[in-house]
């Protein structure tokens, strides 16, 4: 009988071991951010347009570089998602396209959210649940959106002093974490994750 209870319980650990307990909570986060990025991505290149529109040619390049940051930071989570073996459902990024003012506090408004409530949270599921990639993905993408908080707030700054053009130009990204630089202050390697600035997209 003893014998019997000890098979059944290596049986019942190994059904176990195979069978792992799928980080719930990290896929529905990762689902949630592809699908926040992926729309700030789509939102800010639409912001980009107006801003030209507008005569806001420095702006409209801020607007580009932070949309290109927040297309690599959906790609990332979504690769991290797919080696869960996870696919992610189609969508149609919905979003508000007003004045270029209005854009910046949309963008500053999405930004705080994001880094003070959504990805707080994000990580701290994702650590719960022992998903190292999903964590260096959520803290990559937290750390970039702290700087395209403080990049929009000089430019809304500077847009209501009619003062744009003490606003930089041109932008480096780089292409793993999509940390984002004014290109005139970029770091020889980037300070997220250490990719050469020869790398970075500039824009």
């Amino acid at each position: 009988m003893r014998k019997l209870l000890f098979v059944a319980l290596v049986g019942l650990i190994s059904f176990s071991s195979c069978n792992p307990v799928k980080p719930v909570k990290t896929i529905e986060n990762l689902k949630a951010g592809i699908i926040g990025e992926t729309t700030a991505s789509a939102k800010y290149a639409a912001f980009a347009n107006k801003a030209r529109e507008e005569g806001n040619d420095t702006i409209a390049k801020l607007f580009d570089a932070a949309s290109k940051a927040e297309a690599i930071h959906a790609d990332n989570h979504k690769k991290v998602l797919e080696s869960l073996g996870i696919t992610m459902d189609a969508f149609t990024p919905e979003f508000e396209v007003k004045t270029t003012a209005e854009n910046l506090q949309a963008a500053i408004d999405g930004e705080t959210y994001e880094v003070t409530t959504m990805y707080p949270q994000f990580l701290a599921d994702a650590k719960a649940e022992k998903i190292e990639k999903a964590t260096k993905s959520f803290t990559w993408a937290m750390d970039t959106e702290k700087k395209h908080g403080d990049f929009y707030a000089k430019a809304l700054t500077a847009l209501n002093a009619n003062a744009e053009n003490t606003l930089p130009f041109e932008y480096a990204v780089c292409p793993v974490c999509g940390n984002t630089y004014d290109a005139a202050n970029i770091d020889d390697k980037c300070a997220f994750c250490q990719t050469s600035k020869e790398k970075y997209f500039m824009i």
